[in-house]
């Protein structure tokens, strides 16, 4: 079965194709979006293992002539550190701006690669191949491309649309547990956020077998969900801030830990664990819902709270968040399961129960 969504987004508008076997029919897919003979792919050392040669070979076959940069898996990859070698690597193989970039990978890579394609010769087109569950419910759509500083998740970034997401449920299956449910975790968020139904429908779950056997179909609504948001509110001004429920406090955490400690869903998961019993505490968010929270995270074996040493270093790193504006911070929090919206507050909001 094959499910296409429509980001409309003016001149930048693109198609996010979900497809069984898709990895497999990259180079006929991009044929039909892409007219140009260069295609250069970045990704990292794990899922090139996996899907390298055949996304290669589907290109080749297709027509591409192709050349492939391969990162070093995790985090620590997504830094300006690594822009000069992909930057290089890039004018070795001589793409202008008629070429193209394909990020094959999760979060690091699509963040990374898209970044690096919004700045080199001041824009080149890319195209979304995301490999994990987190990637493609999550980072791989809406045009947010970034680094991290030393301070801070994500600090120096752009807003760049790709050309196309191409999501294959199937790659799925080479995930480990741990990254299944980090992928969960962003998924448990768009019900919370916007779909009490589908929050319902997932803690009906019980297994990643369950999970996989709906996997369209939860893709299709998280993406769905985000694209809406995102064609509301394209520059993250107002709407698509709710999309980062229990981010600001989580990001903080994984800053806090060196990124070492908890992977970005498990610091999410804690993130909307923690800001829900406050709010709930004070009397913002519908009674029951923080146990509804906690229930399915647990299900899924995500963490749910964290015992911090030094709560400065965390309020600190708040105070970094992009949704703090003059000392007032942006808020993503629930009235109930299914609804959220943004509450005015300060960093120190966080501070509760901390």
């Amino acid at each position: 079965m094959s499910r296409r969504l429509f980001v409309n987004l003016g001149e930048n508008s693109y198609d996010i194709f979900i497809e069984d076997g898709l990895i497999g029919r990259v180079g006929e897919a991009i044929r039909r979006i892409y007219a140009g003979q260069k295609v250069f792919i970045i990704t990292d050392e794990n899922v090139h293992r996996l899907y390298g040669k055949t996304v290669e070979d589907s290109l080749k076959n297709a027509g591409f002539v192709t050349d492939t940069l391969v990162m070093p898996a995790g985090e620590a990859t997504k830094s300006f550190e690594s822009l000069p070698v992909i930057y290089d690597k890039l004018l070795k193989f001589q793409l202008n701006r008629k070429g193209l970039i394909v990020t094959l990978g999760g979060g690091v890579i699509g963040d990374l690669g898209g970044f690096a394609a919004a700045t080199f010769l001041r824009g080149v087109p890319f195209i979304q191949i995301p490999t994990s569950l987190l990637a493609q419910v999550d980072s791989s759509v809406g045009g947010k491309v970034a680094v991290d500083l030393p301070q801070g998740k994500n600090l120096v970034g752009s807003f760049y649309q790709p050309k196309a997401v191409l999501i294959d449920p199937k790659v799925l299956s080479s995930l480990s547990d741990h990254f299944f449910r980090d992928g969960m975790a962003e998924v448990i968020k768009y019900g919370c956020i916007q779909d009490a139904a589908f929050f319902e429908k997932l803690s009906g779950l019980k297994s990643r077998t369950e999970a996989m056997e709906n996997m369209e179909e939860i893709l299709h609504t998280c993406c769905h969900i985000k694209k809406t948001i995102v064609e509301l509110d394209e520059k993250d001004l107002g709407e698509r801030m709710l999309l980062n429920f229990g981010h600001t406090y989580g990001h903080a955490v994984e800053k806090y830990y060196r990124f070492e400690r908890y992977s970005h869903g498990e610091a999410i998961a804690i993130g909307m664990a923690h800001i829900t019993r406050i709010s709930e505490a004070k009397g913002l968010t519908e009674k029951g819902t923080l146990q509804k929270i906690l229930n399915i995270l647990q299900n899924w074996g995500l963490p749910i709270q964290v015992d911090i040493s030094d709560p400065d270093k965390i309020l600190g790193a708040i105070m970094l968040d992009k949704k703090n504006l003059n000392d007032r911070l942006k808020a993503v929090l629930l009235k109930k399961i299914g609804e959220s919206f943004l509450y005015d507050t300060t960093p120190g909001f966080f501070q509760s129960n901390l």
